[in-house]
C-alpha cells in the first residue's frame, strides 16, 4: 500500500475537493521546494484538495483512483520511493506524465525541472509537450509563478469553471 498525503479530505468524495492537484513532490525529492510545502495550506480555502506523490509509484495509484484535475510533475522524482531509486532519479516525472496523458481527459499538467545542458533542456522540453504539458517552469521556482501558470492553465483548461469532482 502506497502512502500518500492529502491536504483537505472531506467526506463528499475520497478526495473531496472542488479541485484535486496531484503534486508529484515531497521532502527530499525536490530540493528548493518551500513553494510546494506551502501550495497545499494555500489552496486549501478554495476547495483544492491536494494530493502529494513522493514517487512515480505513489502517483501512478493517485491516477488509477482519484480523479486528477491538475498535476504538477517534477521530473526528477524517482520511480519507487526506496532510497536506493532515488539516486537513480528522474523515471518516476516521465512514467506519471505517460499516464496521464493517457486519461480519456488528460488534466493540465505544470512539469518541473532541473536545468541542465541545452541538449538535454531540449529533449526535456519536447518530451513535456509532447506528453501534453501545459507549461515547463525551470527549477527554482516561486509560489507566485506556480500560482500564475496553475490559473492560465485552470482557465484555459476549464474555460473558467469548476471541474466535475468525479470526472478525470
Amino acid at each position: 500500500m502506497v502512502n500518500v498525503r492529502q491536504h483537505n479530505p472531506t467526506p463528499s468524495s475520497p478526495f473531496g475537493g472542488r479541485l484535486n492537484l496531484l503534486l508529484s513532490s515531497g521532502p527530499g525529492s525536490m530540493p528548493g521546494n518551500d513553494w510546494a510545502c506551502q501550495l497545499p495550506t494555500l489552496l486549501a480555502p478554495m476547495g483544492v484538495t491536494t494530493v502529494i506523490a513522493r514517487s512515480g509509484a505513489e502517483a501512478t495509484d493517485v491516477i488509477r483512483s482519484t480523479p486528477v484535475h491538475l498535476a504538477i510533475v517534477y521530473l526528477g522524482i524517482p520511480l519507487e520511493t526506496s532510497t536506493a531509486e532515488q539516486s537513480s532519479g528522474g523515471e518516476g516525472g516521465k512514467r506519471v506524465l505517460e499516464l496521464l496523458s493517457r486519461l480519456e481527459s488528460p488534466p493540465p499538467t505544470l512539469i518541473i525541472k532541473a536545468r541542465r545542458t541545452k541538449r538535454e533542456d531540449g529533449r526535456a522540453l519536447h518530451a513535456a509537450l509532447t506528453a501534453g504539458a501545459f507549461a515547463v517552469l525551470d527549477r527554482p521556482v516561486n509560489l507566485e509563478t506556480v500560482l500564475r501558470t496553475m490559473s492560465r492553465a485552470l482557465s484555459k483548461h476549464y474555460a473558467d469553471r469548476w471541474p466535475d469532482s468525479h470526472s478525470s
